[in-house]
């Protein structure tokens, strides 16, 4: 399977967002690519939760959704939009971080809403409190890209483990982390934390990225980190997209998933204990 992930440095507005995302998924199909990834908040990055709420769409009638859509049917490609800030007709008004797989038909075959809420302080100067704005999911989910397992997260999923063996457990050959992962927290963590993932379940980790700096019309802006990396089930990095935007093609071997688990099969190795 060839794989295209996209790295983007989206700023708060998601029609001037919208052409450069369709360039690199038009140029990843061109060099081949079977399944086109794009980051976490393909749409926009903001940290005004004013903003947000005026250019946010509901999923049935969001411009870069739709856009996408067609693009994945008109490519004959499957195209994950590693998510999308959506309203929702919650009561408290807060938004979803949702992640799509598409087809080749551009039907969306699978929704995930992330589930983990970056709520941390990162430094003095940096606070984030996702929950504030956006309502965590509560399913995990397992699709299918053509014949391989697909296990869908998002960015801050990717400190929680039990998730992704828990994918992995269902089926899971390939797990995705489309991400806006702090360029402070990514520095320090990024690779060794996407690296653990694919040993841990012996899975094909795919991570498109945003990367340097977003400004905004209404808010002091936000750096992330980039480094979009393809970890192979053994932990060996595939790819690294380095810190500028563009596409990264990468061929996968799904049989090296088998080969992986063959060697070192802890996935089947659970136990029950008592304690602390």
């Amino acid at each position: 399977m060839r794989i295209g992930l996209v790295q983007l440095t989206v700023s708060d507005d998601p029609a001037s967002n919208l052409p450069q995302t369709l360039s690199f998924v038009r140029a990843a199909a061109a060099q081949g690519a079977q399944f086109v990834l794009t980051p976490e908040c393909t749409n926009a990055l903001s940290s005004s939760r004013d903003h947000q709420r005026a250019v946010f769409h509901h999923e049935s009638d969001d411009p870069t959704l739709l856009a996408l859509r067609a693009e994945a049917k008109a490519l004959g490609i499957w195209l994950l939009v590693g998510s999308l800030g959506l309203l929702t007709m919650d009561a408290d008004g807060r938004f979803a971080n949702r992640s799509f797989l598409l087809g080749p038909d551009g039907t969306v075959v699978a929704r995930y809403d992330k589930i983990h809420m970056f709520d941390v302080n990162v430094s003095e100067t940096e606070v984030y409190r996702e929950s504030a704005g956006y309502r965590p999911g509560d399913r995990a989910v397992l699709a299918k890209v053509g014949e391989a397992s697909l296990g869908m997260t998002v960015c801050y999923d990717l400190r929680f483990p039990h998730l992704f063996r828990r994918l992995a457990k269902a089926g899971a050959q390939i797990l995705t982390v489309p991400a806006a992962f702090n360029h402070l927290t990514g520095a320090a963590h990024w690779e060794v934390l996407l690296r653990a993932r694919a040993i841990e379940t012996g899975c094909f980790v795919l991570a498109p990225a945003q990367t340097g700096f977003h400004p905004e019309t209404a808010g002091k802006g936000r750096r992330t980190h980039g480094h979009s990396l393809v970890v192979a089930p053994w932990g060996e990095v595939l790819c690294d997209a380095g810190q500028e935007p563009g596409i990264v093609v990468v061929d996968l071997d799904l049989a090296q998933v088998q080969a992986a688990r063959a060697r070192v099969p802890s996935l089947l190795h659970d136990r029950e204990f008592s304690g602390p």
